[in-house]
């Protein structure tokens, strides 16, 4: 049976490991390392985000998701800029 989750770039060691981690309904469920030569080339890079396909706990393919990727990070900033707004006055 075919798993789908959303797999994210948390960080790249030393150039060469992609550690993902792997959500499934916004949560992180596992977390996998994986050779960065193997990942999509226009996906090697902290934040990247993917559809990830698993068969009997077997990475079968990535596909990276741009928009997605744009979207979270847009989502980030916002929660950002208003965390760091000053409170008012009382």
């Amino acid at each position: 049976m075919t798993e789908t989750y959303t797999a994210v770039v948390d960080r790249i060691v030393d150039g060469e490991t992609a550690v993902l981690l792997l959500e499934a309904d916004e949560t992180v469920v596992e977390e996998r390392t994986l050779p960065v030569g193997s990942l999509p080339e226009d996906g090697r890079h902290e934040g990247a985000v993917f559809d990830a396909e698993l068969e009997a706990d077997e990475l079968l393919d990535l596909t990276h998701r741009p928009s997605v990727e744009r979207e979270r990070r847009r989502s980030a900033q916002e929660r950002f800029d208003r965390l760091s707004e000053r409170l008012p006055d009382e």
